[in-house]
């Protein structure tokens, strides 16, 4: 009995470790490729005059979707290319209970936003505090000569975590699944990370 408690503890044990050490950036993606791409072509970027004037964080985030791009493979060539990039990402940071409606006089109870009430106060309180980080990446790839789009996806993920270094290439991952010919219409991709 004890070696088959002690095997259960165990395995119990493992299986939580194993489930704190990594998180899901769970994304809703949707991606278009009107034209065939192939494997190995070379691509360079391109930038629009909004994303010239932060020139570091396009950088950085060009950089991060060159790692993705190379898995899928596409190679940059900046002389060469057959295809320009254009790659965005965008950022909204919510606070449910500061955004959440106050309903009547604070006497009854409220459900909501990730809290539950009951009079003024909470019945849990700080989950209903939780930060949300809304993000999405999207990628527009054209023929250079033509300017014809060839590819275009992009990937929303809604989720508590501020640090976009981590969760940024999970995403654009995410968006590339399935490239040069993805599947057709809105569809969920679950990507782990390390926590």
């Amino acid at each position: 009995m004890n070696k088959a408690l002690s095997a259960i503890i165990v395995i119990a044990i493992f299986w939580l470790t194993g489930c704190a050490s990594t998180r899901l950036v769970d994304n809703q993606v949707n991606s278009f490729a009107p034209h065939t791409v192939p494997v190995g072509s070379h691509y360079r970027f391109e930038r629009l005059p909004s994303q010239q004037a932060d020139a570091a964080g396009q950088q950085r985030l060009e950089e991060l979707a060159e790692q993705a791009l190379a898995q899928v493979g596409l190679v940059r060539d900046d002389h060469n290319a057959t295809y320009s990039v254009q790659i965005s990402a965008s950022q909204r940071v919510q606070n449910p209970a500061q955004e959440r409606p106050l309903l009547g006089w604070h006497l009854g109870w409220r459900i909501g936003h990730g809290s539950v009430a009951l009079g003024h106060a909470p019945l849990f309180p700080g989950l209903d505090n939780q930060t949300s980080y809304w993000r999405e990446v999207a990628l527009i790839m054209r023929e250079r000569h033509t300017q014809v789009v060839v590819y275009e996806t992009r990937a929303s993920h809604e989720g508590p975590w501020s640090d976009s270094e981590a969760v940024l290439p999970a995403m654009l991952q995410a968006a590339l699944q399935g490239f040069p010919t993805p599947p057709a219409g809105p569809r969920n991709v679950n990507i782990e990370i390390p926590r």
